[in-house]
């Protein structure tokens, strides 16, 4: 089992295989709100855009994961990206994170229906058994967005990631697992209805 460059599509959100084409939306994407300067999680500065997307394709390449350009279909522009990653596809599992959205696509349906294809994909294409999601501790917001999909959380990994400015992070992992999707589904599917 390994990923394929798919195309996850919905009401309003597109996930597309992040390429180069996606360069000047995913610029645009992380100026609108200069989302690099967020302390609580890494998103790529507008000068290190190719190397984010060679980046994507090396993770593809090694069958690590796969990264999309997250594309609003009302307007066709790219408001961010998600990926899937750390994959151990042996084992049935993977994350979803580096997760970054414009501005003005936050608090929006945009990422719920996103995280509900990429969960689809995740349980019912691949058959994985575990999603996992990780932020920082002090990231409340996407803490808070993580338990809003339906996930649960496990615990805290104490100094586990060396941010930009030096910091190091606290790590809160969430998952989600099998024997929850079909009501994690029915839930998400349940928010984008009251959405439309």
């Amino acid at each position: 089992m390994k990923f394929e460059n798919v195309v996850l599509e919905g009401q309003y959100v597109r996930l597309e295989p992040l390429s180069i084409e996606h360069k000047k939306g995913l610029c645009e994407a992380v100026a609108d709100g200069e989302l690099w300067n967020l302390f609580v999680t890494k998103v790529p500065r507008i000068e290190a855009m190719d190397e984010f997307i060679a980046n994507a394709n090396t993770v593809f390449e090694e069958g690590d994961g796969l990264v999309f350009a997250t594309v609003n279909k009302a307007t066709a522009e790219v408001v961010g990206s998600t990926r899937f990653m750390r994959a151990s596809l042996v084992n049935k599992r993977v994350e979803i994170g580096f997760t970054f959205l414009a501005a003005s696509a936050q608090r929006t349906e945009i990422n719920t229906e996103a995280k509900l294809l990429m969960l689809e994909y995740a349980f019912e294409t691949l058959k994985l058994n575990r999603v996992e999601f990780l932020t920082d501790y002090l990231n409340q917001q996407s803490r808070n967005a993580i338990l809003r999909l339906g996930a649960k959380q496990e615990g805290v990994l104490r100094n586990h990631v060396l941010m930009p400015n030096g910091r190091v992070r606290d790590s809160v992992l969430f998952s989600i697992i099998q024997n929850e999707w079909l009501g994690v589904k029915q839930h998400l599917t349940a928010k984008l209805e009251c959405l439309a």
